[in-house]
């Protein structure tokens, strides 16, 4: 190995050495872009406070065109050796060997490395990919059996970005938006089954937004296991997910949710006048069908019986 990180014990203190860095963090991202075989190490040996001082423009450009590359896992492997990435992502470096036999669960440096590098080639999901599992490290739990836990690391995880990591590393506005919502909702897809109800995936497509497509593509990225089955499944149920959601985008495109014949059923049944409140009431019942709390394209009698349900909320 001819590239490791000095003994700083000298007799005096010497400068930072940031160009040293530079040459390091640059050819971590060659080997993204590369391969470990195309880009030998460089001879450096690099301080903590050579690290410290890499530009954070310098540092962004650099670990971007790492994470963009083909081999973005070995490209991290390149930035642990260098040291780089116990100084400027600690919340990374402490997954190393953390799992992977110590106890019952994957090694979480290894499953990252391999969501990055499966993940689609779009540096906020390849962003969200490599932070993703940061609470892991904080939420470990074990209990009486033995089972390992990792409740609510999602969470964590998406707090420690958006107090810690989203400055030091420079994230703002959309992308730190996207970053941010693909670390906090990371499991959601997987959570789904096939007994979800229409409502239920309007529901989560609503919720999800314009990180949707996003979403998906890392949650297919996130199924690591070695076992082919379990695999097939994971991608199958997000492939199912995906589909019924673009059924019902068709589905509803081509209708509106709500049968005609509803404004007069609603005067009959409630003896109401035709006036703003009765189109006040519809609009309330479009935007329940919006946000999957009401199902769309049912009979005039479902929504009567839906109405007469809500009377006190709508004052019938």
């Amino acid at each position: 190995m001819s590239l490791s990180v000095a003994n700083p014990s000298v007799s005096k203190p010497s400068e930072p050495k940031p160009e040293a860095a530079i040459e390091a963090l640059r050819w971590a991202a060659d080997v993204g872009e590369k391969s470990r075989a195309e880009c030998p190490a460089p001879k450096l040996e690099l301080e903590a406070k050579d690290i410290e001082a890499l530009p954070l423009a310098t540092f962004r450009e650099q670990m971007d065109r790492l994470l963009l590359g083909r081999y973005p896992d070995q490209g991290l492997d390149a930035l642990l050796e260098a040291g780089i990435l116990e100084v400027w992502l600690p919340e990374i470096s402490v997954m190393v060997g953390f799992g992977d036999g110590e106890w019952n669960h994957k090694d979480v440096w290894k499953h990252t490395k391999q969501v990055v590098w499966q993940s689609v080639r779009r540096l906020e999901i390849r962003w969200g990919a490599l932070l993703h599992d940061i609470g892991k490290i904080k939420t470990r739990s074990i209990d009486e059996k033995g089972a390992v836990h990792f409740f609510a690391h999602s969470e964590v995880g998406a707090a420690m970005f958006r107090k810690r990591l989203a400055k030091r590393l420079g994230f703002h506005g959309a992308q730190y938006k996207r970053i941010h919502f693909l670390i906090l909702h990371h499991l959601r897809a997987s959570q789904y089954d096939g007994s979800w109800t229409d409502s239920a995936v309007r529901r989560f497509t609503k919720q999800m937004g314009e990180g949707l497509d996003d979403l998906l593509n890392l949650s297919r990225a996130d199924i690591t296991t070695k076992r082919p089955e379990k695999k097939k499944r994971g991608l199958r149920q997000i492939s199912e997910l995906a589909k019924r959601i673009e059924k019902l985008r068709i589905e509803d495109a081509k209708s509106a949710p709500l049968p005609k014949g509803l404004g007069t059923a609603m005067m009959e049944t409630f003896s109401l006048p035709a006036s703003k409140r009765l189109g006040d009431i519809k609009q309330a019942m479009e935007a329940a069908v919006e946000q999957g709390q009401l199902e769309a394209h049912q009979s005039i009698e479902f929504y009567m019986d839906w109405l007469k349900a809500h009377r006190d909320q709508f004052d019938l």
